[in-house]
């Protein structure tokens, strides 16, 4: 495959910039649910509220006000400035619902073509 074609109009990444890192932010949630050292909820927070962030200015940018809205919630939630402080069985969950909204979030949301 040639530069051109993995850039070019048809490309997924072009048209939904934020696939790769909501495809990562998934994984993180999913397995979050087992057992793990606090410093990796602690970089959770960081990755989940940055891409939350990241897909709530794109959808600004694109006009889904759902989006801006939904993604900014979990951005909240999220926040590892002030961080939101629930017990792991109310975090998990979460966690597997946020990780279903960040998989939807690659199919339902992309650059609006003009």
């Amino acid at each position: 495959m040639e530069y051109k074609e993995a850039t070019g109009e048809g490309c997924q990444v072009k048209a939904r910039p934020h696939l790769i890192p909501s495809l990562i932010v998934a994984a993180m949630l999913l397995v979050a649910v087992a057992p793990l050292p606090y410093g990796y909820y602690q970089f959770l927070r960081w990755a989940a509220c940055g891409v939350a962030v990241f897909i709530a200015f794109k959808s600004y940018k694109w006009k889904k006000t759902w989006a801006i809205w939904l993604f900014g919630g979990i951005a909240v939630l999220f926040n590892p400035i002030v961080p939101i402080y629930l017990t792991k069985e109310i975090w998990q969950p979460i966690d597997l619902v946020c990780a279903l909204l960040f998989g939807l979030s690659t199919l339902f949301l992309k650059e609006p073509v003009n």
